[in-house]
C-alpha cells in the first residue's frame, strides 16, 4: 500500500491553486449535496445493513446534518473567506494589518464506524470549503455505507481533489506514514494517541474528535418524566452507540427510585415491550463489541433490559444499579445500550469524583436551580455541557463542538469546521514613505526614553 503517488497528485493539484477560488469550492460543495440527495435511497439502505439504523435516525442523525452544514457553509462561505481587517502597531505607521484565511493543503479525514456518513462528510464540509484537497478512510466496520461513499465519491470527484481509500487498520496504518498538511480523525482516545505519535513524526496539526464516560447528574428538582425521556432518548439511540451519548447517570437518592420508574416507562414507550422487534432500535456493530458489552452486565443488578442475541448483535436496552465506581463498567467508555445509574446524598462529592476522572467529551446536568447549575459549571471540565437536555448541544453551527484532553482537542460544525482547515495567516503591509531611524542603531534614545515611548506606542 504505497500512496506516495496519490499524495503527489493530490499536492500537485492544490499547489496548482484549483481549490482556492470561492466559486470552485461552492461547486463542490453544490456537488456533494446533490450527490446525497441522490444517493439517499441507498445511503439509507446502507446505515440500514450496517446498524439496524431506521430511515428516521438515519437521515436526522447522519444524512440531515450533512445537508445541514453543506447549505450553512454554501450561505456564509463568502464571508468566512474574506480577509479581516486589523489594526496595525503605531510602531510602523502608517501600516495596515490583515488576517488571510488559507487553507492547510492536504487533508486526511478518518472517519469512524458508529455514525459512518455523518463523521466521515461533516468535516469533508469544512475541508472543502476552506479550499483542501482531501483523503477520506471510512471506516471498514460499516462496509455497506463506506462502499456506497466511496462509489458515489470516486464517480464525481477526481481523485486529485477527493480521494476515498478503503480497508483495515494496515490501511490507516499506511496512510500515517505519508504527510499530510492537517488530519482529522474521530474515533478512540486509544486510536486518537497513535494518530497524534504518527502526526508528530511530520508535525501535521490534528483535530481529535475522541469520547469518554459522559455523566449525567440529575438533581432533586429534576422534572422526572421529562428527564428520563431525554436521557433515554440520548443514551439508547444508535444502541448507544455514539460518543456524546449519556455513560451513567448520577441521581439524587432522594429521587432515585422515582427517576428508574420514569426510565423504565420511557424505554417501553420508545421500543416496546420486546425491542428487539422494534424497527426503531439498532444493533451492536460487531460480535467483539458484542461480546465486550455482555460482559458488563455482571457488574451490577440488572433492573431493566439485559436479554441479548449474539446472532442478531442484539443487546437490549439495559439498566443496571449497586454498580461501584470500580466496576469495568465504570471505568471503560461504554459505548453500547447499558446505562449504570448511581445514587448521591453530596453533590460536592460527585462534582470531585468526576475532577478526578478523564475529562469527558460532553457532560449532562438535570435541575432547575441556576445556582446549582453555575456550581456544577464552575466545578466540573468537559468538551461541552448540556443543561436540561442530552446530546442537543452538538447541532448548533454556533457552538463549536469538541473535547478536551483524553476526549479530544479541536472543534468544528459551522464557521468552526471551515477554521478548523484553515491557517489564519497574518499580513502586515506598511508604507516605503517614511523610515525614522530611532529603531536602527547606534541607539539614538537611552533606554530610559525608549521605554516611555514603547509604553505609549503600545508595543512595550
Amino acid at each position: 500500500m504505497d500512496f506516495t503517488p496519490l499524495i503527489a497528485r493530490q499536492r500537485t493539484y492544490f499547489r496548482s491553486g484549483a481549490t482556492l477560488p470561492q466559486e470552485f469550492r461552492r461547486a463542490q460543495l453544490r456537488r456533494l449535496l446533490d450527490l446525497l440527495e441522490a444517493h439517499e435511497d441507498d445511503l439509507l439502505a446502507a446505515l440500514h445493513r450496517d446498524l439496524r439504523k431506521s430511515p428516521q435516525e438515519a437521515y436526522a442523525s447522519e444524512m440531515g446534518v450533512v445537508l445541514s452544514e453543506i447549505r450553512y457553509a454554501l450561505r456564509h462561505l463568502a464571508a468566512w473567506m474574506k480577509p479581516a481587517r486589523r489594526p496595525a502597531p503605531l510602531l510602523v505607521w502608517p501600516a495596515r494589518g490583515s488576517i488571510r484565511p488559507e487553507p492547510y493543503g492536504l487533508a486526511l479525514i478518518i472517519g469512524p464506524w458508529n455514525y459512518p456518513l455523518q463523521l466521515l462528510l461533516a468535516p469533508l464540509v469544512g475541508s472543502i470549503a476552506a479550499g483542501n484537497c482531501a483523503i477520506l478512510k471510512p471506516s471498514e466496520f460499516a462496509p455497506h455505507t463506506a462502499a456506497v461513499i466511496g462509489e458515489i465519491i470516486g464517480t464525481a470527484f477526481s481523485e486529485e481533489f477527493i480521494a476515498v481509500v478503503q480497508g483495515e487498520q494496515a490501511t490507516a496504518e499506511a496512510l500515517l506514514q505519508q504527510r499530510f498538511d492537517t488530519i482529522f480523525f474521530t474515533g478512540s482516545t486509544t486510536t486518537g494517541r497513535a494518530i497524534m505519535t504518527a502526526a508528530a513524526r511530520h508535525l501535521t496539526p490534528v483535530t481529535l474528535e475522541l469520547g469518554g464516560k459522559c455523566p449525567c447528574i440529575v438533581t432533586a428538582d429534576a422534572p422526572l418524566a421529562t428527564t428520563a425521556r431525554r436521557i433515554v432518548w440520548g443514551k439508547f439511540m444508535n444502541a448507544g452507540q455514539t460518543c456524546v451519548a449519556p455513560d451513567h447517570v448520577l441521581v439524587d437518592q432522594r429521587i432515585a427510585g422515582a427517576f428508574l420508574a420514569a426510565a423504565k416507562q420511557a424505554l417501553r414507550e420508545f421500543y416496546g415491550a420486546d425491542p428487539q422487534q422494534s424497527p426503531d432500535y439498532g444493533r451492536i456493530i460487531n460480535r467483539r463489541h458484542f461480546d465486550r458489552l455482555t460482559r458488563y452486565l455482571g457488574d451490577g443488578k440488572v433492573i431493566c433490559g439485559g436479554r441479548h442475541d449474539a446472532g442478531d448483535l442484539y443487546l437490549e436496552p439495559t439498566i443496571l444499579t449497586g454498580v461501584p465506581w470500580s466496576a469495568a463498567v465504570m471505568r471503560d467508555e461504554i459505548f453500547g445500550p447499558i446505562l449504570p445509574v448511581l445514587e448521591f446524598s453530596n453533590l460536592d462529592d460527585v462534582l470531585s469524583k468526576l475532577r478526578e476522572r478523564p475529562t469527558p467529551l460532553a457532560l449532562y446536568l438535570f435541575g432547575t436551580d441556576r445556582a446549582v447549575q453555575d456550581r456544577v459549571l464552575a466545578g466540573s471540565r468537559s468538551g461541552g455541557v448540556c443543561i436540561n437536555d442530552t446530546v442537543t448541544h452538538i447541532l448548533g453551527k454556533k457552538l463549536p463542538f469538541g473535547g478536551l484532553g483524553e476526549s479530544g482537542m479541536g472543534a468544528y460544525h459551522g464557521r468552526a469546521s471551515f477554521d478548523c482547515f484553515t491557517h489564519r495567516r497574518s499580513v502586515l503591509r506598511r508604507s516605503l514613505a517614511l523610515d525614522p531611524p530611532f529603531r536602527y542603531p547606534p541607539p539614538r534614545v537611552a533606554l530610559k526614553g525608549l521605554k516611555r515611548i514603547l509604553r505609549y506606542l503600545g508595543a512595550g
